[in-house]
């Protein structure tokens, strides 16, 4: 896994929103120059690639050393490897396809590398984020255990994903891997996952609970104010519409897991509630096959949420034992316990995209 602390190369990125484009410098693990912002125009294409463009020449000519390379996330589908972009209908500026790596290439001359945002969130907390801090926390108790896997989830306008395995990020073949919205929803598995696990799957589910219609629920930060008595409204249903996120997005890890076998982090702008749904979320992972008699957990390791202490304290005691090798003076330790953690980003959802693009472009010129 690439050290980006010594690094000195600088990597410019950018955040993509459909109305706000921002800008900025990393070198090594820290911010250098920016953000800067401009006005996305996702509504005209030449005006939005005329704001990309400009918004990294501005932020090159304020840096100390010409930097490395540009690289950043970008909604898909996308075929990120040629860096074309293509078919968002939400972003009609790249409707059609639209080689935005090598416009940018031609522009500034330098490496481009694009990404979907689930993917760096993920390779960002794998680097310098929830990974090392759950290997850290390991290594303090003693413990001889460690983690090289993690999936990530955002969860927020729609639920994202992300893979590392070993150092890492996976990509797949098709520039698909980690499209964990697409995975079956626990609660209606007539669509996807994506329905339960975001933002209008919080407001559908408070809306059915209080016999509302859709649009009429308040958003998500609102719900999470009424079920902690924060704000009026019916606190019971605020609960159960986190409470029916947090078990479709469990279910969607525990199946993501089953393949990967590491670590999870949850990042995007639903994380900020975690309290209300992250216990649920782990309930689910855990939740055994109904049809098994003794009961057969749906994930093979054991879930463990480590935003609350007790079950992170059992996470890291495991069942950590040291056996003797026979005919020699030689122990060794050793830790059966098959487990794993969930917990909340470390690094905070926008640092850790910026993190990982910056790794990702360095690992490559590497």
């Amino acid at each position: 896994m690439i050290d980006l602390e010594r690094d000195p190369r600088i990597v410019l990125t950018l955040d993509a929103g459909r109305t706000g484009l921002k800008f900025s410098a990393i070198r090594g693990d820290r911010l250098i120059a920016g953000p800067t912002s401009r006005p996305t125009e996702a509504d005209d294409p030449a005006r939005c690639l005329a704001n990309i463009v400009g918004g990294f020449d501005d932020l090159r000519k304020v840096l100390p050393a010409p930097p490395a390379a540009i690289s950043f996330a970008f909604p898909g589908p996308a075929d990120y490897p040629a860096g074309i972009i293509a078919g968002l209908e939400n972003f009609p500026a790249f409707r059609d396809p639209v080689p935005l790596g090598p416009i940018l290439e031609e522009r500034f001359h330098i490496p481009v590398f694009i990404n979907n945002d689930g993917d760096l969130f993920a390779y960002g907390e794998a680097i310098a984020g929830f990974l090392p801090y759950v290997n850290r926390l390991l290594e303090e108790a003693g413990n001889p255990k460690r983690y090289r896997n993690l999936v990530g989830l955002t969860l927020g306008t729609g639920l994202g994903g992300g893979i590392v395995r070993s150092g890492e990020l996976f990509t797949g073949d098709n520039s698909a891997a980690g499209e964990v919205w697409l995975l079956r929803n626990k609660l209606d598995p007539s669509v996807h996952a994506e329905e339960g696990a975001s933002i209008r799957g919080i407001r559908r589910a408070y809306a059915e609970e209080c016999g509302i219609a859709e649009d009429a629920a308040p958003e998500p930060k609102e719900i999470a104010e009424i079920a902690t008595g924060r704000a009026p409204g019916n606190a019971a249903a605020a609960r159960e519409a986190y409470k029916k996120m947090g078990e479709v997005a469990g279910d969607a890890l525990a199946q993501a897991l089953t393949l990967i076998d590491g670590v999870a982090v949850i990042g995007g702008g639903i994380s900020g509630a975690h309290v209300l749904f992250l216990s649920h979320l782990v309930r689910a992972m855990n939740a055994p096959y109904d049809g098994y008699t003794p009961p057969l957990r749906r994930l093979a390791p054991l879930a463990f949420n480590l935003e609350d202490p007790a079950e992170r304290n059992c996470f890291l005691r495991g069942e950590a034992r040291t056996l003797e090798v026979p005919g020699s003076a030689r122990r060794i330790s050793y830790d059966p316990m098959r487990r794993t953690g969930v917990g909340i980003t470390r690094l905070g959802t926008s640092e850790a995209v910026a993190v990982g693009a910056c790794a990702f472009a360095l690992s490559r010129l590497s």
